[in-house]
């Protein structure tokens, strides 16, 4: 069964193509460290057998986090503490990489000041972020550098750089969002520029053999925004920066699209095609079959399960039990399986 198939991206091998994407939690302290919760919630899923945890949405600043509850990156003093979450995973056999974000035009942050590309907020009811200036750009783009120089001192495998569901990078990429008329705006090379300075300054620091990766929102589900062939040209800018693309959708608008079990799948085939790019699916998968299915027709070649991790933190080991597939119980539970 291909789910349970080992994956290699550049230095990192996975047991498994069973991913745990990044899911905001609203535990962290009010200075961004992690608490006991998150070594619990992610030690639970490396027991359960997933081959790669994504630690959810970290703010790169402290305005930068999307609520005063997510995670940070912007101290060292938070190297030690996101350690811990890394050594547990680890020692369950989980591979374990973290996604650096800034939110922009959506934080509700009561850190600092609220900032997008435009001066256009993400509702009517939405406060009015500032427009970056070129010295701020160049202030956001040293944070995910320091925060990628943290990640890795933390002992994380790779690292996801956050360019989706309306937060600040997709909305420098969205022509919806970005109404600028200097370098930063315009020609769609113009709206890519910020997204390529963060990847250069990132793999300045980033280890070359770890895996550096996007994630994307695929489509905008609005006239004039981001659809499936602006997204490929979009990879394709700044392909030779990124090992993956982590494929999502949406998160721009307020309003979006009814959502359906794979509703996404097609556009990470789109991408994974057309970009010549390894692709992890996400959106509604729920069950082994289906993200065989998702596997063999070629339209990604990890399968991130969101919603059911969070319902069943032991999805893998209950999935290679039924399939048959030895070696996925843990040696403290095996009284719990006597016919295995």
């Amino acid at each position: 069964m291909k789910l349970f198939e080992s994956y290699n991206v550049k230095n990192m091998t996975l047991k498994n193509r069973i991913v745990m994407p990044p899911m905001c939690m609203y535990q962290a302290s009010e200075n961004g460290f992690p608490t006991l919760f998150h070594i619990a919630h992610y030690g639970n899923r490396a027991v359960g057998g997933v081959g790669l945890i994504i630690v959810e949405s970290t703010g790169v600043t402290p305005e930068g986090r999307i609520t005063d509850q997510d995670l940070g990156i912007w101290d060292d003093n938070h190297i030690p503490a996101l350690k811990q979450i890394v050594d547990v995973c680890h020692r369950e056999g989980a591979k374990i990489a973290i996604q650096l974000n800034h939110a922009g035009r959506k934080s509700t942050s009561l850190s600092g000041g609220l900032f997008g590309p435009s001066a256009i907020p993400f509702s009517d009811k939405d406060r009015t972020p500032y427009e970056l200036t070129k010295s701020q750009i160049s202030t956001i783009i040293a944070a995910f550098q320091k925060a990628a120089e943290r990640a890795n001192a933390a002992g994380f495998d790779a690292l996801e750089i956050h360019a989706a569901h309306g937060y600040l990078l997709h909305s420098f990429l969205s022509p919806l969002t970005n109404r600028r008329t200097d370098e930063y705006g315009g020609s769609l090379e113009n709206r890519v520029r910020f997204l390529r300075q963060v990847l250069e300054a990132v793999r300045k620091v980033w280890p070359v053999k770890k895996p550096l990766w996007l994630r994307v929102s695929a489509h905008d589900y609005a006239d004039g925004g981001i659809n499936g062939d602006m997204m490929v040209r979009i990879v394709n800018e700044i392909g030779n920066f990124i090992d993956l693309v982590h494929v999502s959708t949406g998160g721009l608008l307020p309003a979006g699209v009814k959502n359906y079990p794979g509703y996404q799948v097609g556009l990470s085939k789109q991408i994974r095609r057309e970009c010549k790019k390894p692709t992890i699916a996400v959106g509604l998968i729920t069950n082994a079959e289906m993200a065989e299915n998702i596997l063999q027709d070629g339209c990604a070649d990890l399968i991130a399960f969101g919603r059911e991790l969070l319902r069943n933190p032991y999805f893998a080991i209950k999935a290679a039990e039924k399939y048959n597939v030895s070696g996925y119980i843990p040696e403290p539970y095996k009284r719990a399986y006597p016919h295995k």
